[in-house]
C-alpha cells in the first residue's frame, strides 16, 4: 500500500468523512458483482467504528452492460437531494429493471421528480460520470467492481474477513495517505 498515487475525492462517501482508510470503488451499477460487493462493502464500513469510509465512483461499462451509463447519470441527479446512497441501494435491488421508466419510478419512491433523473435532465450529470470514468481508465481500472484501498488497488477477495485484515494492515501499518482526508 505504499507509493500509491493519490486518488480525488468525490461528493459520494459513505462512513466517516474523517476515517483513516478510505476505500474507493469504481462500479457499474449493472454489473452483478458490483451489486454482490454492495453489501459486503456496507458491512466492513458499518462495522468499522469510523475506521473505514466509502467514496464511490462511476464505472459504466457501456459496452456490456446497456443501461450502466443512464444508471450512473440517475445516481448522480440524486446528489443534490442527499439520496444518492439510497438511489445506489435501489438500482442495485433492481438491477435488472434499468429502463429509464425503472429509474423514474426509483426516483419518485425517493421523493424526487422521476423526470429529473433521465433523458434531458440527466445530462447535466455527465461530466461528472465521465471525470470517474476517466480517472479510472488512468489508474488502469478494467473491470468493476474496482476497490482501491488508501490509493493501493486492492486483488483479495471480496468478503468481509479478507477486507477486514487489509484494512487492519493499513492501520496497523500506518500506511494512511496523507490526500485519505478531506
Amino acid at each position: 500500500m505504499d507509493g500509491a498515487e493519490p486518488i480525488e475525492m468525490t461528493e459520494h462517501v459513505y462512513g466517516d468523512e474523517d476515517a483513516p482508510v478510505t476505500v474507493v470503488e469504481f462500479g457499474d451499477f449493472e454489473c452483478p458483482y458490483c451489486a454482490a460487493a454492495a453489501p459486503v462493502l456496507r458491512q466492513l464500513i458499518d462495522q468499522s467504528e469510523g475506521q473505514v469510509r466509502l467514496v464511490w465512483r462511476h464505472f459504466p461499462l457501456f459496452d456490456t452492460h446497456p443501461h450502466a451509463l443512464t444508471a450512473a447519470l440517475a445516481a448522480e441527479a440524486t446528489t443534490a437531494s442527499g439520496q444518492f446512497w439510497k438511489m445506489h441501494d435501489l438500482l442495485f435491488q433492481h438491477q435488472d429493471r434499468l429502463t429509464d421508466l425503472d429509474l423514474g419510478v426509483y426516483a419518485a419512491k425517493l421523493g424526487l421528480d422521476g423526470s429529473s433523473v433521465v433523458g434531458d435532465a440527466a445530462q447535466q450529470y455527465r461530466p461528472a460520470v465521465e471525470r470517474d470514468y476517466a480517472a479510472g481508465i488512468e489508474l488502469g481500472v478494467s473491470g468493476t467492481p474496482t476497490l482501491f484501498i488508501n490509493g493501493a488497488v486492492y486483488t483479495g477477495r471480496l468478503d468481509l474477513g479478507a477486507l477486514q485484515r487489509s484494512v487492519r494492515r493499513c492501520v496497523q501499518h500506518a500506511r494512511v495517505a496523507p490526500w485519505s482526508r478531506r
